[in-house]
């Protein structure tokens, strides 16, 4: 199932600045500004999602994150700036926007009284699928999401985790091109976590485009192809974490082995362009490197350069806690 703009829609051209050279755009936000009263909880975010893209929205209770993609689901008409999604308008064109647009909330409604199966009936005939064609809607979306066998469940009865995934099967029944996923993990035990995790990989494989709100960090850096950080309505980073962490200035840490290493080694590494610290542990060296000013690669070409007899060289995993929590306490270095 691959949908397509629907036809003889006005697909907006977006503002100057938002194109993305060979791909185009799921979502363009410029200068997005919403406020509730007099708290004005998005504070003039710009953001562009190419399609296919996996974009983390990262940030605590509070930041913003539920407002922008409410805004992109339709649900805040009163907003300023500028709102796209796949090219149309969020604000002049909504009923379009729900065509190819599937929204997730953090909180599950449901009609408890349903079976799953009568669940996304019921939302199928919402969505106006032909008759005809329900039946084999309904089935697919139950075999993407691993729900066939709870087809005629109660949904009352259904596990926290097995209600979130038939809300993935519901937003999935008029195959949208974006997905907003407003904290899709919440409140869900490791086990359901990994599951809904692994049904966003293979919808990503499927080519959509997601943009996904949680406070998980870990998962979000082995799923996302880039991420947003928002702190108080303001989008304060943004790129891949690899990219956050060179614009934070944050260093890395890689553990090395020498064999037979010379006295003056540790020193003349200490020394290497990028190189902030060594420490000598029992079995290894942990140097800290600052991937602002050196790379990796670069690292690793030096330290052959120095005459390293390298046995191990272990980069350590980045760290999205810290790069949030440097972000979020203003500190940049």
């Amino acid at each position: 199932m691959m949908s397509e703009t629907p036809q003889n829609l006005k697909v907006v051209t977006p503002p100057p600045g938002a194109s993305v050279p060979g791909r185009k755009l799921a979502v363009c936000i410029r200068d997005l500004r919403v406020s509730y009263g007099k708290f004005e909880a998005v504070k003039g975010i710009s953001l562009d999602i190419p399609q296919g893209e996996v974009f983390g929205f990262i940030g605590p209770n509070g930041a913003g994150k539920s407002s922008t993609i409410r805004v992109l689901a339709t649900l805040q008409p009163r907003f300023q700036g500028v709102a796209l999604v796949c090219g149309l308008d969020v604000l002049s064109q909504p009923r379009q926007v729900r065509e190819v647009m599937g929204y997730m909330p953090d909180f599950f409604g449901v009609y408890e009284d349903l079976t799953a199966e009568e669940y996304l009936h019921f939302f199928a005939a919402a969505y106006k699928l032909p008759i005809a064609k329900r039946r084999g809607v309904v089935n697919d979306v139950l075999s993407l999401t691993d729900l066939l066998h709870k087809a005629h469940s109660q949904v009352d009865g259904l596990s926290r985790g097995m209600k979130q995934r038939l809300a993935l099967a519901r937003v999935l029944l008029n195959d949208p091109q974006l997905l907003l996923l407003d904290e899709p993990t919440s409140g869900l035990d490791p086990r359901a976590r990994i599951e809904v995790r692994e049904l966003l990989k293979a919808l990503r494989a499927m080519g959509k485009t997601i943009l996904i709100s949680s406070h998980i960090l870990e998962e979000l850096s082995q799923l996302c192809t880039r991420i947003g950080i928002i702190e108080t309505g303001h989008l304060v980073a943004e790129g891949s974490l690899t990219e956050i962490y060179r614009q934070l200035q944050l260093k890395r840490v890689i553990h090395i082995r020498c064999e037979k290493p010379a006295a003056d080694l540790p020193d003349r590494i200490r020394r290497i362009h990028g190189v902030d610290s060594l420490e000598q542990q029992v079995d290894r060296w942990a140097i800290r490197l600052h991937e602002d000013q050196t790379s990796i690669a670069e690292l690793h070409h030096a330290l052959v350069a120095e005459q390293a007899a390298i046995v191990m060289f272990q980069p350590e995993a980045m760290d999205m806690e810290t790069a949030f929590m440097k972000l979020t306490e203003g500190k940049t270095a």
